[in-house]
């Protein structure tokens, strides 16, 4: 997974789609980010940011608020990470069918504009495959070894 300090090659993973699995998420990602030093603060933008976009995942791709599909069939939610230089790259995928976001900020819809605020960029691409987020976040001293 790592190949010096400050350098994350390539983790990918998968879990199901179920609320129950965020904590999970939340706690793996931040013990792979721990080679890239990062501040408390910094970890937790980035945690947050990716908890955000596996919680859509969970909570709106499969057509249920518990990930399990309205024909019963499990989703997943995979996440790649990786850097560049200077540069920490996560992607988020589900394999289920895009929510636009609420209109009504009351009911939802804060989450693509919080996941902005937390990363330098923000890319999301759906189709009939499912959904992609790409986070980007620029991490001074990240190098390839």
């Amino acid at each position: 997974m790592t190949d010096a300090p400050g350098h994350i090659e390539f983790v990918h993973r998968r879990w199901p789609a179920d609320p129950g699995q965020l904590a999970v998420i939340r706690h793996q990602l931040a013990g792979w980010l721990a080679p890239l030093r990062l501040t408390e603060t910094e970890t937790a933008d980035v945690v947050l940011a990716v908890d955000e976009a596996a919680a859509n995942a969970v909570r709106h791709a499969y057509g249920t608020v518990d990930g399990a599909g309205v024909d019963g069939a499990g989703g997943v939610v995979e996440l790649t990470l990786w850097t560049e230089p200077g540069t920490l790259c996560i992607e988020i995928v589900d394999h289920g069918n895009w929510q636009p976001p609420a209109e009504n900020p009351s009911n939802g819809g804060r989450g693509i504009p919080l996941m902005s605020r937390m990363s330098e960029s923000v890319l999301i691409h759906h189709d009939q495959r499912g959904s992609r987020v790409l986070l980007r976040h620029h991490v001074p001293g990240v190098d390839v070894a």
